[in-house]
């Protein structure tokens, strides 16, 4: 065997096992919990919150990404047992550089008297989560 023949030989190796290892790939079933996919997010809040389109009383909810191959920020609010859905948020990527092991909700200053308003919501072990966007208050 010479030179060249060995190169090819090695050549269809690497492609054949490339192709397994592909193959092997798209046949293992997927180990994604469905709580990966959509987020689905448990929060708890003593007082109220705003989140873009209106003010939610203190109590538990449900955070979780819409069911869309499309664009996956869109947010989906629940009440506490995941029956009624309360709102949906269309939201902008935000990315942190350091991802946390736990659920991480950033809030925006608002005034005196005010709900806190959810800025950001990130899943965890997630660089990119769900930032809200909130229309420009009036000039006074």
């Amino acid at each position: 065997m010479n030179f060249k023949e060995n190169k090819v030989n090695k050549s269809k190796w690497l492609i054949v096992t490339f192709c397994l290892v592909v193959l092997c790939a798209m046949v293992a079933p997927s180990t994604l919990k469905a709580d990966d996919w959509d987020q689905a997010t448990k929060l708890t809040f003593s007082e109220p919150v705003e989140v873009p389109g209106q003010v939610l009383p203190a109590g538990t909810y449900w955070f979780t990404l819409a069911n869309t191959d499309t664009y996956r920020h869109i947010v989906q609010i629940w009440n506490s047992d995941r029956t009624h859905l309360l709102t949906t948020v269309v939201a902008i990527p935000d990315y942190r550089t350091q991802p946390k092991g736990e659920t991480v909700v950033r809030f925006e200053e608002r005034r005196s008297g005010q709900p806190e308003a959810i800025r950001s919501w990130f899943y965890p072990g997630a660089s990119f989560g769900a930032q809200f966007v909130y229309p420009k208050s009036p000039a006074i």
